[in-house]
């Protein structure tokens, strides 16, 4: 230590005390100052290539750090300066290439040069060989860094859904198709990144154009939809913290809809993100035709069943028929004019077992005020539901009493549309209407006034619906049948029996009845002209036949040589109009198809209900009559034989009773003849 005096003392671990003299420290300090190592300076180190020389020098500022090459040794210097060794940064203006903005992105995509991208791709991947989400990044960095041209609309809307990824030739596609497909693992955390640039970028008073990131999204959700789905919570979220920023909202909204390429991931993506924004007034209208696209993208929607449920459904109904709701009346027609194909997705492949978890919601919002089209669309639907689904029945049943003005309405429909009703809800409303009333009455006894028009009218309407399942007036249509085929039967039996028709008793009958002197003047009248008129065709047909020929055949030829001709300038000048409609036939096709499913299938079932009512009213109680009978004619047979059934038995048996039959027929044609000739007679 020094002390006071300015000497130096040293202390050992004997606690010894050696003094130095201001002479001696300094001979030390020399000392100690030459047998220091020294450092010789050494010349700049040569620059290497990196991918800051090719643009990248901006672009690597805003990746991560492990994104960011080696910093090359030009870009520093080391003057010789009285200032020390302090670190002077170099211009590096003259290193990367400058920025190119082009008119449009179509210009920008031809000009950009894939053997310079491979080669970018490939130094990345030498110099991060083991690490891929790198690669991607440095391919979405360069190719946004590329395509530099304007965008004006954040959802791209007035273009195809695959733009601008379809500006992509073949051979930029297969690049980014095999890049992707070495980086699989880290395609979610890719898609993240691309998005959230996308966001940054926006925050900047003069950022980038995004083309290059759209088009690495939609590659990623072209071959692997499902990861535009996998985290729509946390995207919701985001959204719900941009919704101050429209133009942010909108670019998340893009990105995930690109998962629309599979209906079922697109239906995902509007049902857990656009929906929830639908009441947004700056998001609504693209949500809206976000949804339009997407259905007409994927006309069979089998492929979306198990998509849509009823907590989707009915939010939807909703905005499609409540007015003075968030939505405009334009959007409103438009979700309107969507919702029968929603309904389809939403009752699914088997309507028939799904039905019944939808009826309650239905009845709940079927109030006698409900504005007159939701309320017109809720009986519809009610309907179908009992319908499609017998298990309604039992639904409705269970809560009859917490909704009767609501069920009351729907009896008063189902008795105004009873001849429309099919015959399937006809049968099957006999047993809930007879349990309304047994609960009609038990409500009557207990509450006494409280409610009691609304069960009077629920009690009127169950009374008009029991008369009308009673029966359905008298059968004239059946009754006349009948009595024709009665009378064929009894005219040809006649006829058959006397030989001859004039010989028979009904012949008999209609001379003395006057008809049948009648019936031949009429006969010969048409028989003496149909003569005439064939002879006069036959005589002069011919004649007038060359007359016409000599006089107007030139004629003829003429307007058959101009109508030729103006077939084929008219097919010329159509061409391109036959064109145009070969090409939007399918679409035509495609639309009908997609808006005329609720007719088809109620035709479907107009006939399925038919062939079940002939089934069960007519062919089954015949087959079970033809069964019966040929047990007791076997039966018979059997008692004949004496239990040995053989051929003369057989033969002996179908005689006799051949027989009895025609005995009996004649028995009862003479007796009708009798009673016929007496009515007669006395009149």
């Amino acid at each position: 230590m020094a002390s006071a005096a300015g000497k130096w003392e040293i202390v050992n671990k004997k606690n010894k005390k050696i003094t130095l003299t201001r002479n001696e420290k300094k001979s030390a300090r020399k000392a100690l100052s030459e047998n220091m190592p020294r450092i010789d300076p050494v010349p700049p180190l040569k620059p290497s290539e990196t991918l800051f020389e090719l643009g990248f020098e901006k672009m690597g500022k805003k990746q991560n750090k492990e994104q960011v090459p080696p910093i090359s040794a030009p870009d520093y210097q080391q003057p010789k300066s009285s200032s020390g060794g302090k670190m002077i940064k170099k211009p590096s203006d003259d290193l990367g290439l400058k920025r190119k903005k082009f008119p449009s992105l179509e210009a920008a995509v031809k000009a950009l040069d894939l053997k310079e991208l491979q080669e970018q791709l490939d130094k990345s991947q030498n110099l991060f060989p083991g690490n891929p989400s790198v690669w991607v990044k440095d391919l979405a960095g360069y190719l946004n860094y590329k395509l530099q041209a304007p965008e004006t609309d954040p959802t791209l809307s007035q273009y195809s859904f695959d733009y601008p990824y379809s500006l992509a030739n073949k051979e930029l596609r297969n690049t980014i198709k095999s890049l992707l497909a070495k980086t699989s693992d880290n395609l979610e955390h890719f898609f993240d990144h691309c998005i959230y640039t996308m966001l940054r970028e926006q925050d900047k008073a003069a950022g980038e154009s995004l083309h290059g990131y759209r088009i690495c999204i939609q590659a990623i959700l072209l071959d692997k939809p499902k990861i535009g789905t996998m985290n729509l919570g946390k995207y919701l979220e985001l959204l719900r913290s941009q919704h101050n920023k429209p133009i942010k909202c909108l670019s998340i909204m893009w990105a995930l809809g690109q998962a629309g390429t599979d209906l079922a991931e697109g239906l995902k993506v509007w049902l857990n993100i656009m929906l929830p924004v639908l009441g947004v007034k700056a998001l609504s209208a693209y949500a809206i035709s976000y949804l339009d696209r997407l259905l007409m993208m994927h006309s069979n929607l089998s492929k979306g069943f198990g998509t849509v449920g009823p907590k989707d459904f009915f939010p939807l109904l909703d905005f499609a028929y409540m007015p003075n709701n968030s939505l405009s009346p334009n959007l409103q027609d438009q979700l309107r004019h969507l919702y029968p194909r929603l309904k389809v997705l939403a009752f699914g492949a088997k309507p028939d077992s799904t039905l019944h978890t939808y009826f309650p919601s239905f009845l709940s919002r079927a109030t006698p005020n409900c504005p007159p089209e939701m309320k017109k669309e809720l009986l519809r639907c009610m309907v179908e539901c009992l319908t499609m689904d017998s298990n309604s029945f039992s639904v409705w049943r269970q809560l009859y009493t917490k909704h009767l003005p609501q069920s009351s309405l729907l009896l008063h429909n189902l008795l105004e549309t009873w001849d429309n009703t099919p015959v399937k809800v006809q049968k099957a409303l006999q047993e809930t209407v007879r349990s309304f009333k047994v609960t009609n009455e038990e409500l009557f006894g207990r509450q006494g006034a409280t409610n009691s028009q609304e069960i009077r009218s629920c009690n009127t309407a169950c009374n008009n619906l029991l008369q009308k399942l009673k029966g359905g007036g008298f059968p004239w249509f059946r009754l006349l049948l009948v009595l024709m085929i009665f009378a064929a039967g009894f005219v040809m039996h006649d006829i058959r029996t006397h030989g001859s028709f004039n010989a028979s008793s009904s012949a008999h009958v209609l001379r003395q009845s006057g008809m049948m002197s009648v019936s031949q003047q009429a006969w010969n009248k048409i028989s003496h002209y149909s003569k005439q008129g064939y002879s006069w065709i036959e005589t002069n047909t011919p004649y007038y036949y060359s007359e016409a020929v000599t006089m107007f055949g030139p004629n003829l030829d003429l307007v058959w040589r101009r109508l030729t001709e103006l077939v084929v300038y008219t097919k010329e000048m159509l061409s391109s109009h036959i064109a145009w409609i070969t090409e939007n036939l399918p679409k035509l096709i495609e639309w009908l198809h997609s808006n005329l499913p609720d007719a088809v299938l109620q035709f479907v079932r107009y006939i399925k209900e038919l062939l079940l009512f002939v089934h069960q009213n007519y062919l089954f109680p015949a087959l079970e009559y033809m069964e019966m009978v040929m047990k007791q004619w076997w039966k018979q047979l059997a008692n004949s034989c004496k239990g040995e059934i053989s051929w003369d038995c057989m033969k002996t048996h179908c005689v006799n009773t051949t027989h009895l039959t025609w005995s009996y027929l004649q028995n009862m044609t003479t007796a009708v003849k009798n009673w016929a000739s007496s009515m007669i007679s006395n009149h």
